[in-house]
């Protein structure tokens, strides 16, 4: 296996995204859960995803592993690695998205490295190097009360300087107009003056098209799945413009119940719940009960077994800010978290006993905690239930055939579970 592109994604959700963006581009693409045992034989692909949980995690934790899986990936004959991360940049002020920045450039021997989260498609872009979530800047959108990472500053160049060792710059949206040659003259100058890193403006699908020309003649970039998508749309264009055959997996129904998990707290999800509420089973944990004991986690299966055989159910964990913050003030921020996606973990599980083979969850973190207890080693991409969340099926997996949903929190209309349990064959 001969890789076009590899890419280090910093959370589950992210990951299925970003294999889901590689796939419509034409890039035959897995997403693997962490760095795959060589003994576990993938599909003929082009691209490989792999799907890491750094962006909670210790910086020095997420560097390690970040560095083992691009090592892993240009052992494999990766000429350039994309460390994907949130398109709405996720990250305290401590990291980690700069710290395994600065930790792979120096690794790739890059000058310097582009550096956008802009993803139009899905509403997220960057202006005078500033995100904004749709109309909104980041640090106006519901994201500044992330339970995890609030996001309290909207100016990228700022929020990368504060975490990185290195001078960062900004590739601004008339220099980007101009195309490729002008990024190009804009980053060797930047490289000359010290600067590691550029923020690059992106507005529309055609800027990021011509970051990606740009970026691909580096080793390492970092961004969203808007940068896998110029990465892609690059490679295809040096191919002559003939897009590969997607990576195909069996089509055999896996059949039997259909679970849903949610985990997120996110404005979304939550408006996803209560719309679900009017078609199908749904049941409300209480996370105060969650963080004391394993009471919530009983009563979830008690509950789970009297309604599997009926229709599709979900069972959700999540709660509004206010709560969440409540929460974290009794138990503590990562106590309260750990134990929420740990119950979340435990009840999938024995889900998966009761024969359930069809699951959806919502939630980077909980998606996370899900498929490590699972222990899924990789997935196969097939079609796409909402931008940025494809239908995974399980490849190497001891327990046999799965299918899969992984949604980060912000991801889908608001009939999203709906739509996601018609996709699920």
């Amino acid at each position: 296996m001969t890789l076009a592109l590899g890419c280090i994604a910093d959370d589950y959700t992210g990951a299925s995204d970003l294999a889901n963006t590689l796939t419509r581009c034409g890039l035959r693409t897995v997403q693997t859960i962490g760095v795959l045992d060589d003994a576990l034989t993938l599909p003929d692909v082009e691209a490989v995803v792999v799907s890491l949980k750094g962006r909670s995690n210790a910086a020095s934790e997420a560097v390690e592993r970040s560095r083992a899986a691009d090592r892993w990936l240009r052992a494999h004959g990766a000429a350039h690695v994309l460390f994907k991360i949130c398109s709405t940049f996720d990250s305290t002020d401590a990291g980690n998205i700069g710290p395994v920045m600065d930790a792979l450039r120096a690794d790739s021997g890059d000058a310097i490295v582009l550096v956008t989260p802009a993803f139009p498609g899905t509403g997220r872009t960057v202006f005078q190097g500033n995100l904004f979530v749709g109309a909104v800047p980041l640090a106006e959108s519901p994201l500044k009360d992330h339970p995890l990472n609030p996001m309290r500053d909207s100016n990228l160049v700022r929020v990368l300087s504060r975490q990185s060792k290195t001078k960062i710059g900004l590739v601004d949206l008339a220099t980007v107009a101009r195309g490729a040659d002008a990024i190009r003259s804009r980053l060797s100058k930047f490289a000359s003056q010290g600067f590691g890193a550029a923020i690059v403006d992106a507005v529309f699908d055609d800027e990021l098209e011509r970051i990606g020309h740009v970026a691909i003649g580096h080793r390492l970039s970092v961004g969203a799945s808007g940068m896998g998508l110029g990465l892609a749309r690059a490679i295809v264009a040096s191919k002559g413009g003939a897009q590969a055959r997607a990576a195909s997996s069996s089509t055999k129904p896996v059949g039997g119940p259909i679970a849903c998990l949610a985990g997120s707290c996110s404005q979304a999800t939550l408006e996803q719940i209560t719309k679900a509420e009017k078609s199908i089973p749904v049941l409300r944990l209480d996370p105060e009960k969650i963080v004391s004991g394993n009471s919530e986690v009983e009563r979830a299966l008690d509950w789970a077994r009297g309604h599997l055989s009926d229709k599709p159910i979900l069972i959700a964990s999540s709660s509004t800010p206010d709560q969440v913050a409540g929460l974290q003030k009794r138990h503590g921020r990562e106590a309260t978290g750990h134990a929420i996606e740990q119950a979340m973990a435990a009840i999938s599980e024995r889900l998966v006993d009761a024969g359930v083979r069809r699951l959806v969850i919502a939630g980077g973190e909980t998606s996370g905690a899900v498929v490590d207890r699972l222990g899924v080693p990789a997935f196969l991409v097939g079609a796409e239930i909402a931008p940025g969340v494809p239908v995974l099926r399980a490849v190497g997996w001891q327990r046999g055939e799965a299918v899969m949903a992984l949604k980060s929190g912000n991801f889908g209309g608001p009939d999203f579970f709906n739509d996601a349990i018609r996709f699920m064959p």
